[in-house]
């Protein structure tokens, strides 16, 4: 017994060696589809009690469920109980990580456990099932070292028995994951993941830092030039890091991107612990520059999904410089409330109304809303186009689910159409905003059933009515050093790469009126036809101008100074109270103007000679004597003032028949009228009448009183 005693402590030393080697080796893929890369195991002290409870809590809701022929390790019921509150965000991610790391080597830590005899055991109960498997891929990490437990800590008695029980057997644990790497032929453990799943992790583990600018803290020019004094480099692109270097993104010119074995110094740099550099992937940024080009300076914007502070603390630092105000839905609870206030207050934001009340569940027509001219719609998805979904978890306060459909490489059926049913949902409540004049719909997901299918339901169904303008597709606008062929036709999309994660963006605005694209002239001629201008005289057509430029320019004088003036007059009638009626010139006299302009002229000398109408005779009519243009301003000013003293009603004028008189060429003299009736000088406007047939010269019509059925006002 001594003698096997010996040589398992010296098998267990041996395995010990062997993995602690091989952490620093080189390796490479035997196909030679992945370059050479060093892999190198951070020594770890381990985790608080906090973290291992909150990871085993994660995980118990993402492991892979197998059937049930196949079962070998249990893990209780499938409830899953409320997580530990943590300290900071960095303990949150470290817990997501950790079940992330456990859901992907679910198969080989079983296989650990059964073949060192460590499971089943009757002391622990299938419920800290998912706490030993955690805590068992920990120790590996660790090299089976034992873990730092700090005085301030906070013990929890499940973490402590569960950790004295695998220290126990730690030699047998060895063995078995020694024997488990002989056996899959891997040189690490990562080599026993399926080659699809390993080139996801390597991607992922190799895809740039994203973190944008808050310009409430800090310029862009301090922060280049912070970074330059830390001795960072600005390159052209993600194509040219090299070590300390970064780049500024082609779309969001307040975006930048750092090499991702970085991330460890650049998140205990003093930019980011003071909230003057935070980290995001780069299609929440897409979606806030996105809705912000489409912003006029006093414009509000509805943020449909409180999910993350980060996203709305970007769209309030991109509206620094306007009156916007940026309204939060579904802020439910009053804790929740108080810890995002909180947040945005640390970054320095102030324009951010919080709203209880779901996004759906909201009226159109609220009157909180009404100035709200944009709609951002991030509505839950699959998710499966980011990059690194623990931070995407984190940062989004997205579902853990996520995990499990990342490891999978794929989303269930059900799951997919229960997501659409609810983005077309959103979307379509969206458009049913009369004030909102544009939304933005942004997601992370592969799937066309989420992308353009959903846009495309939303804009076929009307659901904004027949009263309002239908939406339209337009390409997405972002910063002014974006590139506008980025797009795919109405679209914005990215597929994920080793350089950036996917994400889909559309943009959907309000079709302008009709109305928008009428000349002056059309309106002009609707109002006439509704008698909206009273007297006032339209032009005439183009072709009508063309075949008769002096009468135009005849009829201009006539009506004292043409078009625009009369225009000015409307304008200023409906502007004066005071003014009670017009009095309207009749087609009679209308249609004489326009004959008399006609007259040759060889008649001008007998308009000359012709006898007058003493104007004593004439019954008082009041009239507007036609001023040259040049009077501008000035007499402008004298109409609009008397206007303001005379109360005018409208007449109706009856003319007589008018029987006119000629005077032949031998000198017969003309009959004339003993009382002069306003037809002569009201009906010719004072100018001489046609010429008869056959010559002659026009007297003064020859008329007979009549008894008018109304007297002169």
């Amino acid at each position: 017994m001594p003698d096997s005693k010996s040589n398992l402590v010296s098998l267990h030393e041996d395995v010990t060696n062997d993995t602690s080697g091989l952490s620093e080796k080189e390796i490479s893929d035997e196909q030679g589809s992945v370059e050479k890369r060093t892999m190198t195991l951070i020594e770890k002290n381990g985790y608080h009690d906090s973290v291992y409870i909150n990871a085993a809590k994660i995980f118990q809701g993402i492991h892979t469920k197998k059937l049930k022929d196949r079962i070998l390790v249990r893990y209780g019921d499938d409830s899953v109980s409320p997580m530990l509150t943590l300290k900071n965000q960095s303990l949150l991610r470290v817990s997501y990580e950790l079940a992330f790391n456990a859901l992907k080597y679910q198969d080989l830590l079983e296989e650990i456990l059964l073949d060192s005899c460590v499971y089943p055991c009757h002391s622990i109960p299938d419920e800290l099932t998912s706490l030993l498997v955690v805590m068992l891929y920990d120790l590996q990490e660790r090299k089976f070292q034992a873990r730092e437990i700090f005085d301030e800590e906070e013990s929890v008695a499940e973490v402590r028995k569960i950790e004295h029980y695998l220290y126990s057997f730690k030699t047998k644990l060895a063995a078995a994951l020694a024997r488990c790497r002989i056996k899959h032929d891997a040189l690490s453990i990562e080599y026993t993941l399926p080659e699809a799943i390993r080139k996801q992790v390597q991607r992922a583990s190799a895809l740039p830092l994203c973190v944008w600018i808050n310009t409430f803290k800090i310029s862009l020019q301090d922060v280049f030039g912070d970074l330059k004094k830390k001795g960072f480099t600005r390159v052209e692109s993600v194509s040219d890091f090299d070590r300390y270097t970064y780049c500024v993104d082609q779309h969001c010119n307040d975006v930048v991107f750092f090499p991702s074995s970085l991330k460890e110094e650049l998140l205990n740099l003093d930019l980011f612990a003071d909230c003057k550099l935070l980290l995001q992937d780069k299609s929440r940024s897409l979606a806030v520059h996105s809705a912000q080009a489409l912003l006029n300076t006093d414009d509000d914007v509805i943020v449909a999904h409180a999910g993350s502070h980060l996203t709305i603390a970007h769209m309030s630092a991109l509206t620094i410089h306007s009156m916007t105000r940026i309204f939060v839905c579904g802020v439910k609870s009053s804790a929740k409330s108080a810890e995002l206030r909180n947040l945005f207050s640390q970054m320095g934001c102030k324009n951010i109304q919080l709203i209880d009340e779901v996004f759906t569940e909201i009226e159109p027509t609220d009157s909180r809303l009404q100035n709200a001219k944009v709609v951002l719609l991030l509505p839950q998805c699959s998710g499966l186009g980011v990059g690194n979904p623990v931070d995407f978890i984190v940062n989004e306060h997205g579902d853990a689910g996520l995990l499990r459909d990342v490891f999978q490489g794929s989303v269930s059926e059900v799951k997919l159409n229960t997501l659409a049913e609810r983005q077309l949902h959103d979307l379509m409540h969206a458009m049913k905003f009369t004030k909102v004049q544009a939304i933005v719909y942004c997601t992370c997901s592969v799937y066309p059933e989420e992308n353009e299918l959903v846009v495309k339901k939303a804009l076929e169904s009307r659901v904004e009515g027949n009263k309002l303008q239908p939406y339209r597709l337009i390409p997405p606008v972002f910063s002014t050093c974006s590139n506008p062929e980025a797009s795919t036709e109405t679209f914005f999309k990215m597929e994920p790469s080793e350089i950036s994660s996917g994400c889909f963006l559309a943009v959907l605005e309000r079709e302008k009126g009709s109305s928008d694209n009428v000349s002056a002239k059309d309106i002009l001629a609707r109002a006439a036809s509704k008698g909206l201008l009273g007297d006032l005289l339209v032009e005439e057509s183009k072709e009508e101008e063309k075949k008769q430029p002096k009468v135009t320019q005849r009829r201009s004088d006539i009506t004292a100074g043409g078009t625009k003036p009369k225009i000015a007059e409307l304008l200023h009638r409906q502007t004066v109270p005071n003014t009670k009626a017009e009095v309207l010139l009749p087609k009679a006299v209308s249609n004489a103007q326009q004959q008399n302009v006609n007259l040759p002229k060889s008649l001008a000398q007998l308009k000359k000679s012709r006898k007058r109408v003493p104007a004593s005779a004439l019954p008082r009519v009041w009239k507007r004597k036609a001023r040259p243009a040049s009077a501008g301003r000035a007499r402008v000013r004298r109409a609009r003032a008397e206007r303001k003293r005379l109360v005018l009603k409208t007449v109706d004028i009856v003319l007589p028949p008018v029987t006119p008189t000629y005077v032949s060429q031998q000198g017969n003299k003309p009959r004339t009228s003993a009382h002069p009736c306003c037809a002569g000088a009201k009906g010719w406007g004072g100018r001489v009448p046609p010429p008869p047939p056959g010559g002659g010269t026009l007297a003064p019509p020859l008329t007979k009183a009549v008894k008018h059925p109304r007297p002169w006002l």
